[in-house]
């Protein structure tokens, strides 16, 4: 059972000594109980709290990491059911299955579409996570043989590898046992063996049964062998299925801190049809999923949950905002343009991107509005004719350019003036209203 804030103190070393970033050693349990707060934060803690306290005050999903290195996928580790009460931590990640039984040209194009799915988006790199090779054929050795190809065709890709076979998994895994693979296919039937398999190889177990009640059963019985790091697939297929389960399964983490179901959730949204592939993927990804798995991974499909995933796993109370600065787009000469917008990331990377469109070198002055677009930093006062002009006289480019004109968004031409009574000999020139426009308007002053 999870412990309250009181019975945490009363283990804590009462020095307030802050070291923990809070006031009180009160505060910090408070936080430990509401897990907000990790144990590692307080030096001073002995080891017999750390006993005490390290499981009650672990986050209700297991802290998982699939894979190694740079590309190496964290996962679990969540607090909260809804991401207005404190972020999601980890977003999930997303898995293309590889059969068997497929061709090696068809395994060696999906493994190179994986490698090259990463995109720029506002400033994160995104892409497919991980590939799933699932032992279609029931056969050992082509499992291996796939698993051997994928692995020399994207090794640094996370890998899943699905078989209820414990033969075959044990085969395939020692394969790619220093990659921290996931090996699923546990269920009732194997659990033994399956344990076995994932703890001589340090993999993670993935384990699925028929309904919630017996998935909690199974993960407490392979518990029990001593696998502690599992993803679990409570066998919902359908969307209401989905649905209904990964919520079940989160509320009873978050709320009751069932420990049987506290692990990653994986969703398997495979669909013959892409687009409703899509929207299953979706809800995955929306209702809490760890890993969505899918068939495929074409350009449109991937850039729409791409999208879906960065928005649902921003910090809807930190706006996604980049450094205050003056940013050179090309290679600006002293008489390239001069422009300004707010530093909500969004704005920026559009801006810049359709000013790089243009291939007009210039200059892109970045305020701080603290991460809001340009008519809501105005509205709200954070992006202003004197808030203008402080920021272009202290970022000294007036010793970069020859010439004095600031070209402001089309959305707050009503600064205009006061930006000029503010900046004494300088022109200011209004811009296009849509970012779409920018290419043309720049080339027209070139």
């Amino acid at each position: 059972m999870a412990l309250t804030g009181v019975e945490i103190f009363k283990l804590l070393p009462k020095t307030n000594c802050k070291k923990c970033g809070h006031p009180t050693c009160l505060a910090f349990a408070m936080k430990l109980a509401q897990r907000q707060a990790s144990l590692d934060a307080c030096p001073d803690v002995s080891e017999e709290a750390k006993r005490v306290l390290g499981e009650a005050s672990a986050p209700p999903v297991r802290p998982i990491t699939l894979g190694v290195g740079d590309k190496a996928v964290k996962m679990g580790e969540e607090t909260v059911l809804f991401r207005h009460e404190k972020k999601f931590v980890n977003p999930c990640a997303f898995a293309v299955e590889i059969k068997d039984t497929m061709s090696d040209g068809d395994i060696n194009r999906i493994a190179e579409e994986v490698v090259n799915s990463e995109i720029d988006r506002v400033g994160q790199k995104l892409r497919v996570d991980a590939i799933c090779i699932s032992n279609a054929s029931n056969d050992a050795g082509k499992l291996v043989a796939a698993v051997k190809t994928v692995a020399a065709k994207a090794p640094a890709v996370p890998l899943i590898i699905s078989t209820g076979n414990p033969a075959a998994a044990e085969a395939a895994v020692k394969v790619v046992a220093d990659k921290r693979p996931i090996l699923f296919g546990a269920d009732e039937s194997n659990a033994d063996a399956m344990a076995n398999v994932a703890k001589a190889n340090k993999a993670i177990l993935g384990v699925s049964a028929k309904g919630l009640d017996a998935l909690s059963s199974l993960t407490e019985k392979i518990k029990g062998l001593g696998v502690e790091d599992m993803v679990i697939d409570g066998g919902a297929r359908s969307a209401k299925e989905i649905l209904r389960d990964n919520t079940l399964v989160r509320r009873a983490a978050i709320k009751k801190n069932f420990k049987p179901l506290g692990y990653p959730v994986i969703t398997f949204a495979q669909r013959d049809d892409s687009m409703l592939e899509a929207l299953v993927a979706s809800l995955g990804i929306a209702k809490y999923a760890s890993i969505v798995v899918v068939n495929s991974v074409e350009k449109w499909k991937n850039l729409a949950l791409f999208t879906l995933r960065q928005n649902i796993y921003t910090d809807p109370q930190v706006p996604m905002q980049v450094e205050q600065k003056i940013y050179k787009l090309g290679e600006p000469t002293p008489e390239s343009p001069l422009m300004i917008t707010t530093n909500f990331s969004l704005t920026y990377f559009i801006v810049s991107g359709e000013a790089e469109n243009s291939k007009v070198p210039c200059r892109l002055a970045v305020m701080d509005s603290e991460g809001l677009s340009v008519l809501t930093a105005w509205a709200a006062g954070k992006f202003t004719a004197s808030k203008i002009a402080t920021f272009i006289q202290e970022s000294g480019i007036e010793n970069e350019i020859k010439h004095r004109e600031l070209i402001i968004p089309g959305y707050v031409a009503i600064l205009s003036g006061s930006i000029e009574e503010k900046l004494p000999g300088w022109k200011v020139t209004v811009g296009p209203r849509e970012a779409n426009a920018l290419p043309a308007f720049l080339r027209s002053r070139a």
